[in-house]
């Protein structure tokens, strides 16, 4: 089995993917250089692509085209038994109609729509079940890093239906990197945190489901997985830019109908 990964820290899935029989990586570690893993998705291989995505959305597109099915984007909280619980039960009308989602995430990260924001509507849009969004409205602010790129950001979104998620992005020494997101409903409401603190004491580590693990688990399974695939990257993607846009103008902006 061939495997590409497109990551800023490629050894971080090479180092486990290594001890399986079979299996030849191409790996590279920036957007800037992404034509080894188009080539090698063109070739047959499956493709784990990291957030943040590519500088231009003709990037991105290319190398959604090139994966097909067999690419998957890094967002670890999307698997595992946890959210997959929240998932169905929200399906199922556990919480009745779903009207919103608020979601935070911390990063150690600087420029924190790119860095922290995907995972957080990577959530949304898996529940959504990829509703397109219809307006981004974002405030950002660069207190810790200067004048160059933001350390906290507060992003809205309001998708087709009427729905509406709020995240808050920031940076800070202690970030996990993992997201909590509650969804709420005409009828109740339920959290899912994809990285709760350990009740003991003062240790440091996440409690919950080894992510990463899970995640190569069904990366590297046949079929679909939980995760989100290169449409949903598009559309994580499309809001992020129209994000950025929104906090250079103050304005909110209104996205295209998908092609």
């Amino acid at each position: 089995m061939k495997v590409a990964i497109l990551s800023s820290t490629p050894e971080r899935y090479a180092r486990a993917l290594r001890g399986l029989p079979d299996v030849e990586i191409v790996a590279t570690a920036g957007w800037d250089a992404f034509e080894p893993v188009r080539q090698a998705a063109e070739a047959g291989a499956r493709v784990l692509c990291e957030y943040p995505p590519a500088a231009k959305e003709a990037d991105l597109e290319a190398v959604v085209a090139a994966g097909g099915d067999r690419l998957t984007f890094a967002s670890p909280a999307c698997h595992g038994e946890a959210f997959a619980v929240v998932r169905n039960g929200i399906a199922d009308g556990g919480i009745g109609e779903l009207t919103t989602v608020l979601g935070s995430l911390t990063t150690k990260a600087d420029a924190v729509l790119g860095a922290a924001a995907p995972y957080l509507l990577d959530l949304a849009d898996a529940v959504l079940g990829g509703e397109p969004a219809q307006q981004v409205y974002a405030q950002t602010n660069t207190v810790l890093n200067g004048r160059h790129a933001e350390s906290a950001a507060v992003l809205t979104v309001r998708y087709r239906s009427g729905r509406v998620a709020s995240f808050d992005c920031r940076r800070s020494a202690s970030g996990t990197g993992r997201p909590a997101v509650t969804f709420v409903g005409d009828k109740g409401s339920v959290q899912y945190d994809a990285g709760p603190r350990l009740l003991d004491g003062d240790r440091g580590e996440l409690g919950g489901e080894d992510l990463d693990a899970l995640l190569l688990n069904d990366f590297l399974a046949d079929g679909a997985g939980p995760g989100p695939d290169g449409r949903a990257a598009l559309r994580t993607f499309r809001i992020v830019q129209a994000a950025y846009e929104s906090a250079h103008t103050g304005q909110p902006v209104d996205l295209p109908p998908e092609p």
